[in-house]
């Protein structure tokens, strides 16, 4: 279908701005973070309410990260929903996404647990996901302390979160835990060969490029050979089965549309029970954006129908 109306207002509007300004590969590292922020203060919504907000750091192979912990309304110990924002594995913090997890909480009634891992290029593949797996190895190992329940595990992430919350059930899998109940990956990046016919059709003035992408990556990677990794890549892993069930948002007008439907298909193929939801005339990072898009909202209600029925 064509672009939905409010859609095209946005595309439009960031078309028009590009076409007279500098795009993310133009930018500079801390250009583009301070943009990402500036671009999301007014879409992303207001912050809700929740009963408490922890902030704790935790150990990280001789480093620390930081952890922001949302518990909803309630008596507990609640489910928990482990949270890796998005923003091409180098943009992106706790408080860009903030609003994002306060919702997430009240409408899931899950303890959402933010993670703030590091970014690239600072801190270069593998560091960024294995900060990820760290977390939610600690997150089963000590939410019980916060009124969590570590029986009750789901993780989740967008764009660039939307692979790692991908890799890590891969990880845990290999490594032998923690248990992972459920994985919801919201229009995920799962391979890094940029070839499919979503990058075809959507690569230029649909919001992210494939030119981005390229820049992403060159951020993320310190060699050709890590793209294909499938730490990186998890839809090259050679074995699926055995992993949580998964929810899988995809976007018409996004170049990540086929990778995220392809992993979906390939874990179907593995046995892996899979729901994917394909939002057309949408473009990809829609999730953030609730001031502007009435998907964000329909994203957010199946999140919580689908852990509410897996939690019960």
């Amino acid at each position: 279908m064509a672009l939905q109306p409010q859609v095209k207002k946005l595309v439009d509007q960031i078309n028009a701005a590009t076409a007279d300004g500098p795009g993310i590969p133009d930018m500079s590292v801390e250009e583009n973070r301070e943009g990402l922020i500036g671009f999301y203060a007014d879409i992303i919504g207001e912050r809700q309410e929740v009963a408490k907000v922890e902030n704790v750091k935790i150990p990280v192979d001789g480093d620390e990260i930081g952890l922001r912990l949302y518990t909803p309304e309630g008596n507990g110990p609640f489910p928990v929903l482990v949270y890796y924002h998005g923003g091409g594995w180098v943009l992106g913090d706790l408080e860009v996404v903030d609003p994002l997890m306060r919702s997430l909480a009240n409408s899931t009634e899950c303890l959402v647990v933010s993670v703030d891992y590091r970014l690239a290029p600072e801190n270069k593949f593998p560091i960024p996901v294995e900060d990820c797996y760290a977390a939610t190895k600690w997150v089963a190992e000590n939410i019980s302390n916060f009124n969590g329940d570590p029986e009750k595990i789901a993780v989740s992430g967008d764009s660039a979160g939307g692979n790692l919350a991908a890799v890590v059930p891969l990880m845990a899998k290999d490594r032998g835990g923690p248990k992972i109940s459920y994985q919801i990956l919201l229009y995920p990046g799962t391979d890094f060969a940029f070839d499919t016919k979503s990058f075809e059709e959507n690569g230029e003035g649909y919001y992210l490029e494939t030119s981005a992408m390229h820049w992403f990556a060159d951020q993320y990677f310190s060699t050709e050979d890590e793209k294909v990794h499938p730490y990186a890549a998890p839809i090259r892993a050679k074995d699926l089965s055995g992993l949580p069930p998964a929810l899988v948002f995809t976007a018409e007008y996004d170049v990540l549309r086929d990778e995220g439907e392809n992993y979906a298909k390939r874990l179907q193929e593995a046995g892996v029970p899979v729901e994917v939801k394909r939002y057309d005339g949408q473009i990809h990072g829609f999730f953030w954006m609730p001031v502007l898009m009435d998907d964000a909202h329909d994203a957010l209600q199946r999140i919580s129908d689908t852990l509410k029925k897996a939690f019960s």
